[in-house]
C-alpha cells in the first residue's frame, strides 16, 4: 500500500509521522507511531530503499509490535535510501511504503509537543477520521 499523508489507516494498521528537530540535521529525528491489528500483525521493521539501485538498508530491526510502537529514525538517513517501507508481519504480512518523509508531516521543537501531536493522530485514525 502507498501512503501519502502523515497519517494512514487502512489494512488493520495505524501510521502517523512527526519530526523532532535537533540542533542540526544529523539530530533531527523522524518518528513513525505504528499500531496494529494483533490477530493479523505482531511485529514490524523499516527498511530503507534507494529507488534507483533497489539496494534496501533496514532503518529499524524487525520488533514486536505489542499495542503500538514508536520507531525513530536518523532524517539524514533518507537522503540516499528515501523509499521508507514499513513491513508488517505475523499471520498476514503488509508493506506500506512512502517515497520519502511525507511534505504534511509535522515538526515540533519538543518531545512533549511531538508526543501530543502523535498521541493526537492516532486518536483521529482510530475514530476514523485522518485529517
Amino acid at each position: 500500500m502507498h501512503g501519502a499523508s502523515d497519517a494512514y489507516a487502512g489494512e488493520g494498521v495505524a501510521i502517523a509521522w512527526g519530526v523532532l528537530r535537533g540542533a542540526s540535521e544529523e539530530s533531527t529525528t523522524v518518528v513513525l507511531r505504528v499500531a496494529a491489528d494483533a490477530h493479523r500483525y505482531n511485529r514490524v521493521e523499516v527498511a530503507g530503499v534507494d529507488p534507483f539501485t533497489r539496494v534496501a538498508k533496514i532503518r529499524f530491526p524487525v520488533t514486536s509490535l505489542g499495542a503500538g510502537l514508536d520507531l525513530p529514525l536518523p532524517r539524514a538517513g533518507f537522503a540516499d535510501h528515501p523509499r521508507t517501507e514499513i513491513r508488517f508481519a505475523g499471520p498476514e504480512s503488509l508493506t506500506v511504503y512512502y517515497l520519502s518523509i511525507p511534505d504534511t508531516t509535522p515538526e515540533f521543537a519538543s518531545a512533549a509537543a511531538l508526543e501530543a501531536h502523535l498521541a493526537a493522530r492516532m486518536a483521529q485514525l482510530r475514530a476514523g477520521k485522518p485529517k
